[in-house]
């Protein structure tokens, strides 16, 4: 799958860092699927919306993002859990990448994520 046709869901909480997600998205020829601030709004999107990985904030507002990577594996979607707090409390199999991520990190955990697609 190239660059182009790679359709990315954000679930993150915070508007900077998600903004500024979604210019590395951008910037790196992939294609914003949508982008989510609360638990509800990111399964609602998760449920229906079509995209080929998501990446998860893993606490939002207090509320783990656990349901919405539930979701997504029912569905056989990628997804990647962003995180300030290390892997702590993160299913082991899970790809973690901690926040402040860069670019490659944010390259390197899509191409993980996507490899068996």
């Amino acid at each position: 799958m190239t660059a182009s046709q790679l359709r990315v869901l954000i679930v993150e909480d915070e508007p900077v860092i998600a903004m500024a997600l979604e210019d590395m998205i951008e910037d790196l020829g992939f294609a914003l699927a949508g982008t989510a601030g609360t638990l509800s709004e990111g399964l609602a999107i998760a449920d229906t919306a079509a995209f080929d990985i998501a990446i998860l904030d893993v606490n939002l507002n207090g509320q783990r993002s656990d349901a919405i990577a539930v979701l997504l594996a029912g569905r056989c979607v990628p997804y990647i859990f962003a995180t300030g707090y290390g892997r702590t409390g993160v299913a082991s199999d899970a790809i973690v990448i901690e926040k402040p991520y860069s670019k490659s990190t944010l390259v390197d955990a899509i191409a993980r994520a996507t490899a068996s697609q």
